[in-house]
């Protein structure tokens, strides 16, 4: 990576570049970016947003599938990985990207989310998180080493640094301070434990809805040699509000860093453009595949629930001039017939539609930024989008 944004030249070599290529404008309307991001197995535009493939797959899809939505890059868990089918498995099997038949970029989340929200079947200290299986309900310590080594064995081209992230609204301040010192104490152990020189490190940056603690811990994060940074602790119970204000504290701290800026966990329409708005270049989220498996397919201005009897006679496409799988070759009414039957073709064309909605959106406001008139369609963009935001964003948990 380029040397450090204070000054003192890293020693590490990275193996992911990232270039601004149209910079936020000078009249400070919007802190919007267009970056390119290449790593070992491919490059990615941003703003862009990866489909989520927990357990090396998106449900329903399969690479060629992925492929023609136009994902570029996509996520999957340690946690589930570890525990099922074993990342010494995956990796004596030649890789996960070997193993998934994906030659593009993987980023792998750290498990982090996932082993401190077992709530009962969990205890957290300061080495690290002893919980029970969801599988079998066998006892498994996570810590900041184990993490990075099951992704180093997992081989994806981005690792994360192990966490403890909290309910942001929901949590006392001072749980919220423990939590986040101990992120930040983690986080230097992940970067100490990572060794695997073709494979990139993002940083965790935590604090809650604390301005000082995200201050904090973003100056932490930033002062390590991490490949880049991500924002957690977010898309949970706090309101967007609450979000968008947080994320001006931690960019504001980030304006000359080189790096790029991962926000985990968000999905919905809206809420991906508002990020976009401040500063955010990477997300993922479950919800597009999720919601599309429960029948709710996204259109421009609101979302259809094909579950609804309304169409079961309706022969148009979901989306007019929509260029995905579904939309080319089935109406409403067959994949309405789908859903009833509860013929599995129905989540495979639900979630092509919703995920190629999502990486077209993503590829429009990439144009309009490149075009400059980004600031200028923030209203437009967002009235086309505004009813697609739903409740169940909050679901759009790192699972």
């Amino acid at each position: 990576m380029p040397s450090d944004p204070r000054g003192a030249a890293t020693a590490r070599v990275s193996p992911a570049r990232f270039d601004v290529e149209v910079p936020p404008p000078a009249d400070g309307s919007t802190r919007a970016r267009v970056g390119r991001l290449t790593l070992p197995h491919g490059e990615i535009e941003t703003p862009q947003f990866m489909p989520v493939g927990t357990n090396a797959t998106v449900k329903a899809l399969d690479p060629d599938d992925l492929r023609a939505v136009g994902a570029t890059i996509i996520l999957s868990n340690t946690y589930h990985l570890y525990l099922r089918p074993g990342h010494e498995r995956i990796a004596a099997l030649g890789g996960l990207h070997k193993f998934m038949a994906w030659d593009r970029p993987i980023l792998t989340d750290s498990g982090g989310f996932q082993v401190v929200s077992l709530g009962e079947l969990r205890k957290i200290d300061e080495d690290g998180v002893t919980f029970q299986s969801h599988l079998d309900g066998s006892y498994h310590h996570f810590t900041a080493e184990l993490s990075i080594a099951v992704q180093e064995a997992l081989g994806s081209d981005i690792a994360v640094a192990f966490d403890q992230p909290v309910p942001p609204a929901s949590t006392s301040l001072a749980s919220v301070a423990e939590a986040t010192a101990r992120s930040n104490r983690w986080a230097a152990r992940s970067m100490a434990a990572h060794t695997r020189p073709d494979q990139a490190i993002f940083g965790i940056v935590q604090g809650g809805l604390d301005p000082e603690l995200r201050s904090e811990s973003t100056r932490v994060v930033a002062g390590l040699p991490f490949d880049g940074i991500c924002i957690g602790g977010l898309a949970g119970d706090e309101t967007p509000a609450q979000r968008l204000a947080t994320l001006d504290v931690v960019v504001d701290l980030l304006q000359a860093d080189p790096r790029p800026r991962y926000l985990m966990g968000l999905g919905s329409p809206l809420d991906l453009l508002d990020a976009v708005d401040h500063g955010i270049d990477l997300f993922d989220c479950v919800l597009p595949a999720r919601v599309a498996r429960n029948g709710q397919l996204w259109v421009p201005g609101g979302r259809l629930n094909l579950r609804n009897a309304q169409f079961v006679d309706d022969p148009r496409p979901v989306q007019d001039g929509c260029r995905c799988v579904l939309c080319r070759n089935f109406s409403r009414a067959y994949l309405a017939h789908l859903f009833r039957s509860e013929e599995l073709l129905a989540y495979r064309l639900a979630t092509c539609h919703n995920l190629t909605f999502t990486l077209d959106f993503m590829a429009e406001i990439r144009s309009a930024l490149r075009s400059g008139t980004f600031a200028t369609r923030l209203s437009e963009l967002r009235a086309a989008r505004a009813a697609v935001k739903v409740a169940l964003h909050r679901q759009c948990s790192r699972s």
